[in-house]
């Protein structure tokens, strides 16, 4: 799955401005959560082109993507506090308590196991440190039935149409600090959760 995800996302790279555009506006309010927060180390998982990067203001970032293509065109926007490596989320090789902050955007619908790599961010987060999730969560509303709809195909985008936030386990490992809705419908939540 790592190089079939990795061999996607190399192809999807082309075309990602266009999903980014659409995304955009929710990005910016997961930075704004960030930028208020206290300067430090962060990690972003699944950084993708990295067009977003400018938008910090003053942590330390390391950011990492399983698409070479991907890092590659986040290169233009790294600066001088960036890091971009080559890396799978579900397998972070990171010693314990690295960083204060972990970020991941639409990711935890894409990646293969998104309770192993709960447990991998659980691992790096230092004690008190925050994680900061925006993604698509199926809601209890009309949304439900398009999402249950599209779920037969959606293996092919790599991705599950189909996400319900009450069943990932791995998260009660966290206890959560802030919740917002976004988007039409309450589709889109931004989660702050933190390291007991």
């Amino acid at each position: 799955m790592y190089n079939s995800t990795g061999t996607f996302y190399n192809c999807l790279s082309f075309f990602y401005p266009a999903i980014d555009y659409f995304l955009n506006g929710y990005k910016k309010k997961l930075i704004e959560a960030v930028n208020s927060s206290t300067p430090g180390k962060l990690l972003e998982i699944g950084i993708g082109n990295g067009s977003h990067l400018s938008l910090y203001s003053s942590h330390q970032i390391v950011a990492i993507d399983i698409s070479e293509a991907m890092l590659h065109k986040a290169q233009r926007f790294k600066s001088e506090h960036t890091q971009l490596l080559l890396m799978n989320g579900e397998n972070l090789l990171f010693p314990e308590a690295s960083f204060d902050y972990v970020v991941i955007c639409h990711v935890l619908a894409v990646t293969k196991d998104p309770e192993q790599l709960l447990k991998q961010i659980y691992k790096v987060l230092k004690p008190g440190g925050k994680l900061f999730i925006l993604n698509h969560f199926t809601p209890g509303n009309w949304l439900r039935y398009i999402d249950w709809a599209f779920q037969p195909f959606s293996s092919l985008f790599h991705f599950r149409s189909s996400f319900h936030l009450t069943d990932i386990k791995e998260l009660k490992r966290f206890s959560l600090h802030m919740q917002t809705e976004l988007g039409k419908s309450s589709y889109f939540k931004l989660l702050i959760f933190c390291k007991p």
